[in-house]
């Protein structure tokens, strides 16, 4: 077993689960949440903080400061805590409550935006309160994940390169849209190395990122209200769009064989049962999505039955053909 000295040295690169016993789909799901952060961001966040540092824009008294949904945030607060820094996360309602107390319990702070904005939702909101802040006050450094190219770079250098390794006859690779600094590094590694490989966007109905109109997201991790600044999308061969009952049903799915994951994993694997149902049929194909956490944070929402019964209806589990059958004699789920 390794040993570390600071908590963002420790990250697990190569635990894949095959879900051909548990999805009946050619698909390898890379778990990316077993580090100290929970989650993939850890990656773009240790890049993020570094490239800071190497730059000389933190001093002593810097108080850091980001907009996120969650992943990202307990990742620098935990990063923050280990180098002695102060962290600001601005968050919004969606974020979940246990995530909230993460960042808490490990020393930063929480500001939580209440209200959309008209024009780019919960994501316009917050940014535009971190510009008013580091307006206000120079102590804060905006460390902005949204187009900072070293969060596309930590998966360019570390995430694809691994994908690579473990399968040199990858047929196709599913990456969520959040940021886009995943999907990016890893389209833009694909492109140079083994453009053979399909590299697939999986992105939230609701979301703005590839074009889409804006609608209702409750399910905190992917999509934008605001397009991504680092989206190139002519790196991208593909995109599905999940809408979030589906990312529910998956999630309770794999929760029903033993594996708890985070509603942004749900949401990939369903958009890869999806893709390759209708593209690559039959299980000659060598598929891999990127799971960007586990389920822990989400048992107050995706895994609350009261809280998908008050936002999705009663019949949300259930598969779309018998929910219709039921919706239509009048029987509750």
């Amino acid at each position: 077993m390794p040993i570390v000295s600071r908590p963002e040295d420790f990250n697990v690169d190569d635990l894949y689960v095959d879900l051909r016993p548990v999805l009946a789909a050619p698909l390898y799901l890379k778990c990316e949440g077993f580090n100290f952060a929970g989650s993939i961001k850890l990656k773009a966040a240790t890049a993020i903080v570094d490239a800071a540092e190497r730059d000389g824009l933190l001093s002593p008294d810097s108080i850091l400061v980001e907009s996120s949904s969650g992943n990202l945030g307990v990742a620098l607060s935990m990063i923050a805590a280990s180098r002695g820094y102060r962290f600001l996360c601005v968050t919004d309602t969606r974020c979940n409550l246990t995530t909230r107390q993460l960042m808490e319990a490990l020393g930063g702070q929480v500001h939580t935006v209440a209200e959309p904005s008209a024009d780019g939702g919960f994501l316009g909101a917050r940014l535009a309160y971190v510009r008013e802040l580091c307006t206000a006050d120079s102590r804060y450094v905006w460390l902005n994940q949204y187009a900072n190219p070293s969060n596309w770079m930590a998966h360019y250098q570390r995430t694809a390169p691994a994908v690579a390794q473990r399968f040199p006859d990858l047929d196709a690779l599913f990456v969520g849209a959040g940021t886009t600094g995943t999907l990016m590094g890893c389209a833009r590694y694909f492109r140079e190395t083994r453009p053979e490989v399909t590299v697939v966007a999986v992105d939230s109905v609701g979301s703005v990122s590839f074009g889409g109109p804006p609608g209702s997201r409750l399910i905190p991790g992917l999509g934008a209200g605001v397009r991504p600044l680092m989206l190139d999308e002519s790196l991208v061969d593909d995109v599905v769009l999940v809408p979030e009952p589906d990312t529910l049903r998956t999630c309770h799915r794999l929760a029903g064989h033993g594996y708890l994951f985070g509603g942004s994993t749900g949401t990939v694997v369903s958009g890869a049962m999806r893709w390759l149902a209708e593209h690559r049929p039959g299980a000659g194909t060598t598929a891999v999505a990127i799971s960007p956490d586990l389920g822990e944070r989400y048992l107050d929402s995706v895994y609350q039955p009261g809280w998908v019964r008050e936002n999705y209806g009663p019949t949300a589990l259930e598969e779309p053909a018998r929910a219709e059958r039921l919706a239509v004699s009048g029987v509750s789920g």
